[in-house]
């Protein structure tokens, strides 16, 4: 679906406003802290790492402008790396327009969403919590933040082979495979994202 497209789609609703549409990034958060919409929506052809750096700005401002990210690709690792930058709801271009309104809706509702077709519904079980150390939690807490080793290692004031020493036993105890699949978790355990069975 074009930007056209779905400019038409939201006036089409009783709800949705188009405020404004911009034709690049600075244009964008220009807009943003101008307007002030409620839901600001980010296409992926700016750039993945572009539209990154300006959702960790709007975290950091403290805008109160929630965001979705609309692409035509999106992979669930792509996703995942949205969410953590900032993003409130990640969905294709290719969606069907019902699906596309539910996002924006779900987000401006103030919930955390992703389209079920981005991420597979064979996804890994939720960890099982209960079984790791305290000090398993605050490793697997971090890594779910997208800490590295020697972060982590430095804010719990341990050495490095101990946090891969706890790596192992949550990889282990959990059942999850890689730092990947953790942070994934760590996502749907945090923000039940709608949108996708999880």
């Amino acid at each position: 679906m074009a930007r056209e497209g779905l400019r038409l789609l939201l006036q089409s609703g009783d709800e949705l406003r188009v405020v404004a549409a911009e034709g690049c990034l600075a244009e964008v958060m220009d807009a943003i802290r101008d307007l002030r919409p409620s839901v600001a929506i980010f296409d992926k052809t700016f750039g993945l790492e572009e539209v990154m750096g300006c959702l960790r700005k709007l975290r950091i401002s403290g805008e109160p402008t929630r965001t979705v990210v609309w692409g035509s690709q999106l992979s669930e690792s792509e996703a995942l790396r949205l969410l953590r930058a900032g993003a409130d709801g990640v969905v294709r271009k290719t969606a069907p327009l019902e699906v596309l309104q539910e996002c924006i809706e779900s987000v401006a509702a103030g919930l955390s969403w992703i389209e079920e077709a981005i991420t597979p519904t064979e996804a890994q079980p939720m960890p099982a919590r209960q079984t790791l150390t305290y000090r398993e939690l605050q490793v697997m807490d971090l890594i779910e933040q997208g800490l590295t080793n020697k972060t982590i290692a430095a804010q719990l004031g341990i050495r490095v082979g101990t946090v891969k020493i706890h790596l192992r036993h949550i990889f282990e105890k959990t059942g999850i495979h890689g730092r990947y699949g953790l942070a994934l978790s760590g996502l749907r355990a945090r923000a039940p994202l709608v949108g996708a069975t999880m």
